[in-house]
């Protein structure tokens, strides 16, 4: 650890949310205790494991709202962990490692993580990446209603909302990548609502778009191939020129 890494650890705090619970999972002992330390003078409450297992015991016993995750662990690794962890829950994932390699980052993401920052980092920026990926989790229109059903219902399709999975009535089952379920959630979220790519790109990944940044069209053209929309005349997933794109049907959940 860097004495420069160590002196941003000991930043002077600022106002963070007690309720709100972290876990971070990385078997690097004096990071992972820096790492706490410095969430909790944020405000935070953290808890800390070493490994999988660790992970495993402290989410049976109590309630995590994000977790930093290592890729680079002992035993099972952070993507098999995320991939595991993406069965079953919807916890947001940060994924930390030391390789900065750009496959591992779209590995990652395709496991399901919500974002990826490479070691070493500015302890700063995890905690604005936290900020971000919480935002995104909870950010909806003031006027709408959260959709907290497990099943989300649209077209001739339904979304499991743990599994992460899409069925159609014909029992057909397709598996979403993660980059895939985030924006097909922020759609059904937003249902009969244009959004434009700077809407989507905030809500999905938690940052300003570029004005030459085009990665939402190709996910939406992705998107739309899952869910066997014509790509020329589409009824779910239309275009609306020069403002954006709008789910154009009916939401229901259960």
């Amino acid at each position: 650890m860097t004495t420069e890494l160590h002196d941003y650890f000991l930043a002077p705090s600022t106002v963070g949310i007690a309720e709100i619970h972290l876990l971070v999972v990385d078997d690097d002992k004096e990071l992972r205790n820096l790492l706490g330390d410095y969430l909790r003078k944020n405000g935070y409450r953290v808890s800390l494991a070493a490994d999988g297992g660790s992970m495993r015991k402290s989410l049976a016993e109590q309630s995590i709202d994000l977790i930093v995750l290592d890729l680079m662990l002992p035993g099972e690794d952070g993507l098999v962990l995320c991939r595991n962890l993406r069965v079953h829950s919807n916890i947001p994932v940060i994924m930390l490692t030391a390789r900065g390699d750009e496959t591992d980052r779209i590995i990652g993401l395709e496991m399901g993580a919500d974002d990826y920052l490479p070691k070493p980092f500015n302890p700063r920026e995890l905690l604005a990446r936290i900020k971000s990926v919480l935002r995104r989790a909870h950010t909806l229109p003031d006027t709408e209603e959260p959709k907290n059903g497990r099943y989300l219902h649209f077209a001739h399709w339904q979304l499991d909302t743990v599994t992460r999975n899409l069925r159609a009535k014909d029992g057909l089952v397709v598996a979403l990548s993660g980059a895939e379920y985030r924006l097909l959630k922020v759609f059904l979220e937003h249902a009969n609502r244009v959004l434009s790519r700077e809407q989507l790109l905030d809500l999905t990944l938690g940052k300003d778009a570029d004005p030459f940044d085009r990665s939402i069209d190709v996910q939406i053209s992705r998107l739309r191939q899952r869910l066997g929309d014509n790509a020329k005349e589409p009824v779910i997933i239309k275009t609306v020129r020069s403002e954006g794109y709008i789910l154009s049907t009916e939401v229901s959940l259960n």
